[in-house]
């Protein structure tokens, strides 16, 4: 089963938001680009909640969401996976990323953002150890977390169909809220 690995994070010093993806796909990972399957949602969405103008290059979606205070990272640094689906990740090949030099470059940081239920539990499992009500009073294995808050928000992947761009959208709108 082939190794993957993820991008560098997309981060500016003052970014107060954090959306956290799983790893990236097979056509992101050819693309050299977070979220590059032309029908993942993640892009539309980030231009109806930051105002970004369609059609941008990759490089001018970065900028713009690095000037709206926004980041983009993974989990995980790397797994083992056939295809692109988060349920082909094999367990115990799980390395994720290291978070607190992402905190310590970013003391604003408001809000993480889980891109899908999957990304939210691998954070939960390799990054938090949580106390024994399972709440978000957690440990941190890394850095400090205990000001930050959560959101699990509908996966924009075009695997995850159940909702339209619209509905998927609408749920975003809570990363504005802080």
């Amino acid at each position: 089963m082939p190794r993957v690995h993820s991008f560098p994070p997309i981060v500016a010093a003052d970014a107060q938001i954090l959306i956290l993806g799983t790893m990236p796909g097979v056509a992101s990972l050819e693309a050299g680009q977070y979220y590059g399957h032309p029908r993942n949602h993640f892009w539309p969405i980030m231009e109806a909640l930051f105002e970004m103008p369609g059609g941008l290059a990759y490089e001018q979606r970065c900028d713009a969401l690095r000037q709206a205070r926004v980041a983009v990272w993974d989990v995980l640094q790397s797994c083992q996976r056939e295809g692109s689906l988060d349920s082909a990740i094999a367990p115990e090949s799980v390395v994720a990323n290291d978070y607190t030099s992402l905190l310590f470059r970013c003391p604003d940081l408001k809000t993480i953002a889980f891109n899908g239920q999957k990304a939210s539990a691998l954070f939960r499992r390799h990054v938090f150890r949580f106390n024994h009500s399972g709440g978000q009073d957690a440990t941190p294995v890394k850095g400090t977390y205990a000001d930050l808050r959560y959101l699990q928000l509908p996966s924009t992947s075009p695997a995850y169909a159940s909702m339209t761009l619209m509905q998927k959208t609408h749920r975003w709108r809570a990363v504005l809220d802080i």
